[in-house]
């Protein structure tokens, strides 16, 4: 469940900071987690979906001020917050994927790198829901807005949370007995 998420030991976004600097003869950085126990690895992705789920709240809220900023609509406002959340959304994904590759590759846990995809693709969904249900919410769309479609989308992010909820779950459990 996403809210156990932050009652589980902090785990830092990156580990050591020595640990983020270039290594000889690398074009890219090291990537922090390569020596981190499996446990760690499960914890950074439950504490990414926390930040996640803060950034779903944040788009509501941020929508919610831009209806409610009638006549004059505070796009720039709504813009800038769905820009920012965008952002930490790109970081969350790589770091989501980073962890899923060191999974399947090094580690050689093809059940939790899956598990790990499956939650990606299932928040892709999941965003991709919300924006349009935001989008149907518009006061231009507003209109030509189908009640029966809007009940739909929002069954199938109840649903996407559901199985999001059940992944991150499996992926608990199947990493206590990998290690």
């Amino acid at each position: 469940m996403i809210t156990e998420a932050a009652a589980e030991p902090v785990v830092p976004a990156v580990p050591a900071a020595e640990a983020a600097t270039e290594a000889p003869g690398r074009e890219d950085p090291a990537w922090p987690w390569k020596d981190a126990p499996i446990q760690t690895l499960v914890q950074r992705i439950h504490q990414l979906q926390a930040e996640r789920a803060q950034g779903f709240r944040r788009l509501e809220e941020g929508h919610r001020h831009y209806l409610r900023s009638s006549p004059d609509y505070d796009f720039a406002r709504y813009r800038s917050t769905v820009h920012e959340v965008t952002q930490a959304f790109a970081a969350a994904s790589r770091e989501v994927l980073a962890v899923e590759a060191e999974l399947a590759g090094p580690r050689r846990q093809p059940l939790l790198a899956s598990h790990v995809r499956s939650l990606q693709q299932l928040e892709q969904t999941r965003l991709g829901t919300v924006a349009l249900l935001q989008l149907m919410e518009t006061p231009e769309v507003v209109e030509q807005k189908d009640a029966a479609q809007m009940h739909q989308l929002k069954m199938k992010v109840i649903k996407t949370m559901e199985a999001i909820s059940e992944v991150l779950q499996d992926l608990r459990f199947d990493a206590e007995s990998a290690e």
